[in-house]
């Protein structure tokens, strides 16, 4: 792949400010301000071992996403991972998911090849606290784990306290009744609990939260930001929500939806300035288009399928059978990034989602109009 400057611009502006940020918000606690000056040492060489892998034409991912298990003990309505075919969200463990052993190796090597943030989702990742530990022992990447909150227990909020490049992110809805309608009766307020116990560990958290049509405005409000922030909350990713089937594509935000979302940004960056917001897929247009299939990231499933991303569960590739270099350079990711598919025009929060047909023919074959990143 031959050196897109758009792309690389991007990406490398926006871990720099990410850095920067994450820095910022840390500035008044000892413990998390010395391990994000010590990450940015180690991100600074992640960065330099991919400027030296594009200058000989090869292209690595700045983040990975891995989920790490099928199993989850809530219900949440509407959920995407449960309801998507060859994703995993149930009940039960299953049976061919990768082991601690297989997922740290994909950590190390992924640390060699210069990726530095991998996204922890799932499932519950917390399930897995074994693996998370496993993790924690891994300071040069850092790990932001989206959890459904319910499991950090004490022996949990202890190994947040060790390991500070562990950083949960905590799910909600909105305030009360939007978070508990979705994810069930005392949940927000079992969130408000956890979140007053990592503050008084003075443990590095965020919040996440799927924004649609019916919670824009609830999402941008004082009344749950100042909250967020008054309980020591430091980031909130704002992911924009994707429909499980065509009943809820009504909730897809639009155009002008994503308009206010924008200027609600600016907005509430300038009035809370200790806190750091990212919004989910973010701008296409500044990085060229949509980062998956291996031009920002990928997916990593919990039975080692590498898929374009967590909305595009299909893959012709198993990191169980391969080195992750291999899987980014897999046909189906190639034929992705060659064509015009993640830079097209598209509705909700998922341009491969939107064309789901499209990338199932690919990966069965069927080549896409050439065009050269």
């Amino acid at each position: 792949m031959t050196k897109d400057s758009k792309l690389e611009t991007y990406l490398t502006e926006g871990i720099e400010g990410l850095i920067r940020d994450m820095t910022k918000a840390t500035a008044r606690n000892p413990k998390a301000s010395l391990f994000m000056l010590k990450y940015a040492v180690s991100a600074k060489k992640a960065m330099d071992k991919r400027e030296a892998s594009e200058k000989a034409g090869v292209h690595i991912p700045a983040f990975l996403i891995a989920s790490v298990t099928s199993k989850c003990n809530l219900h949440c309505q509407g959920c995407y991972a449960r309801a998507r075919e060859n994703s995993g969200c149930v009940d039960h463990e299953e049976e061919s998911q990768l082991s601690d052993l297989e997922w740290l190796g994909i950590f190390e090597e992924a640390k060699t090849l210069g990726i530095g943030f991998v996204l922890i989702a799932g499932g519950e990742p917390f399930m897995r606290q074994s693996l998370i530990e496993g993790m924690g022992k891994q300071s040069d990447i850092l790990f932001p784990i989206f959890t459904n909150g319910t499991l950090l227990d004490v022996a949990a909020l202890k190994m947040l306290d060790k390991f500070r490049n562990l950083i949960p992110i905590l799910s909600i809805e909105g305030l009360s009744e939007s978070t508990d309608i979705r994810r069930g009766q005392g949940i927000y307020q079992q969130m408000q609990q956890t979140m007053d116990r990592l503050n008084r560990k003075r443990i590095f958290y965020g919040a996440s939260i799927t924004v649609h049509k019916e919670n824009l405005k609830e999402a941008f409000s004082q009344e749950l930001l100042g909250d967020l922030s008054d309980r020591g909350c430091k980031a909130v990713f704002f992911v924009e929500y994707v429909p499980v089937d065509t009943d809820a594509e009504p909730l897809e935000l639009d155009e002008t939806d994503r308009a206010y979302q924008n200027i609600q940004m600016d907005a509430i960056r300038k009035r809370y300035p200790e806190m750091l917001f990212i919004a989910f897929p973010g701008d296409e247009k500044e990085s060229g288009g949509c980062l998956a299939a291996g031009r920002g990231f990928f997916h990593i499933n919990y039975d080692g399928s590498a898929e374009p991303c967590p909305f595009s569960p299909y893959s012709d590739a198993n990191i169980r059978e391969m080195t992750l270099m291999e899987a980014m350079e897999s046909p189906f990711f190639k034929k992705l990034r060659s064509g015009d598919m993640l830079l097209a025009d598209h509705t909700g929060g998922c341009v491969l989602f939107t064309q789901e047909d499209s990338v199932k023919e690919l990966l069965h074959g069927e080549t896409p109009p050439h065009r050269t990143l």
